[in-house]
């Protein structure tokens, strides 16, 4: 699929004018002559992880929501180990909650071998309750700068398909190679800086000005987001791109839980002659949230939109990909914690290559998974449509 020269204006058009009723507080920065390299599962972007970190000359800079005490994350602590022998700067911030099941003896030994760490948000009642609901949700790599490595994926066994295959993670990573790297190892620095001293990570984001390198084709914007933000910049680029498609959106998110924005948004385009495919789970790690984003089923059918729910794997990509070219990819879900309260980073790559090795990856995993039909949907009994009302209570805290 290739949009044509009018589609393409008339996106670019609708694009403008939603950016102008928005209002963003900072409008990105778009970084040109990037090389994107794309990891359509674990076992890719885990062998690229450990080769970048045992590549790395200067400094490694990590950030992930969960790191576990297992294969996936024994050989991690191995390989920073074995970086800092070599002279290396290691520094790691993980979400305290996110981490609560790994033993604190696995932090322990990486401070022992010169891993300098800082554990988001630790528990501290002088805040009252606002620190619970507080994550770190971001996953990336920096290496020595200039190469960056994100997506969904938390450090684990289950992400990196060594699990029995049901229990297993459908997830995409990627890596970045050029400028727009240099504005990531500042939102590392500000949250490293910031979580120390409480003030640091309001400060606005200085990015660094680096001389442009021809790297790759690919132009990318960093999207950060984050409970200080007034605005969710997280939501407000779904919806933009949402509003600029002129042919097709395909969608691969986890957990579900939109909001009447994204809904609105998801069925104007439809009305426009869009096609919409929300590829999402049939098994979830957190059951609720399956109830919860069922509960918009019908809305969406009804609308046009098309729904299919993986099966074979526990979804957990986190992907949007407008017209086969431009992509959103990165650690937010299409959820109210991800646009509010979560720290997030997600890339905005706008790149015909890589948005079709997306659209072919996506395609594939639709055509393998179950199409929800509104008909059967309309016929759940009603104990399963009173647990949606009582769940959707909650939902804006899940």
């Amino acid at each position: 699929m290739r949009t044509n020269h009018l589609s393409h204006k008339k996106r670019l058009s609708r694009f403008v004018r939603l950016l102008g009723r928005l209002r963003p507080l900072e409008l990105p920065v778009t970084h040109r002559h990037n090389s994107v390299e794309l990891f359509n599962d674990g076992r890719q972007f885990f062998e690229a992880l450990f080769d970048a970190i045992h590549s790395a000359k200067h400094s490694i800079q990590l950030e992930y929501y969960i790191i576990q005490n297992d294969r996936i994350g024994t050989g991690l602590a191995h390989e920073l180990a074995a970086a800092v022998r070599r002279g290396v700067t290691v520094k790691l911030i993980y979400d305290y909650i996110g981490c609560l099941d790994t033993p604190a003896s696995y932090f322990k030994d990486l401070s022992r071998q010169g891993v300098k760490l800082l554990p988001f948000n630790v528990p501290s009642f002088r805040r009252g309750f606002y620190w619970f609901d507080k994550r770190d949700h971001r996953k990336m790599t920096i290496i020595d700068g200039t190469l960056a490595l994100l997506g969904g994926f938390n450090i684990g066994d289950e992400y990196a398909g060594c699990v029995a295959g049901k229990q297993s993670f459908r997830d995409l990573g990627f890596s970045i190679y050029g400028e727009s790297v240099g504005e990531l190892e500042a939102i590392f620095h500000n949250t490293w800086h910031g979580e120390r001293d409480g003030h640091a990570a309001q400060t606005p984001l200085e990015r660094p000005r680096r001389p442009v390198s021809r790297l790759g084709d690919a132009a990318v914007n960093i999207i950060s987001g984050g409970p200080l933000q007034l605005h969710s910049y997280i939501r407000e680029t779904f919806q933009v791109n949402i509003a600029s498609a002129a042919e097709e959106i395909l969608i691969a998110t986890p957990y579900f839980v939109p909001g009447p924005r994204i809904i609105r948004s998801l069925l104007r385009a439809v009305r426009r002659g869009v096609r919409v495919r929300l590829l999402l789970p049939a098994r979830s790690d957190v059951p609720m949230m399956l109830l919860l984003g069922r509960s918009s089923y019908a809305t969406l059918l009804r609308g046009g939109v098309e729904i299919f729910e993986l099966e074979r794997e526990i979804l957990h990509a986190k992907v949007m990909l407008i017209d086969a070219e431009r992509t959103i990819i990165g650690s937010a879900n299409l959820d109210q914690r991800s646009f509010h309260r979560n720290y997030e980073i997600n890339c905005l790559v706008d790149n015909v290559r890589f948005g079709g090795q997306i659209r072919d990856l996506l395609l594939e995993d639709i055509d393998g998974s179950r199409r929800v039909d509104l008909d059967v949907h309309e016929r759940r009994g009603i104990a399963v449509r009173i647990m949606e009302r009582v769940v959707s209570l909650f939902g804006w805290f899940l």
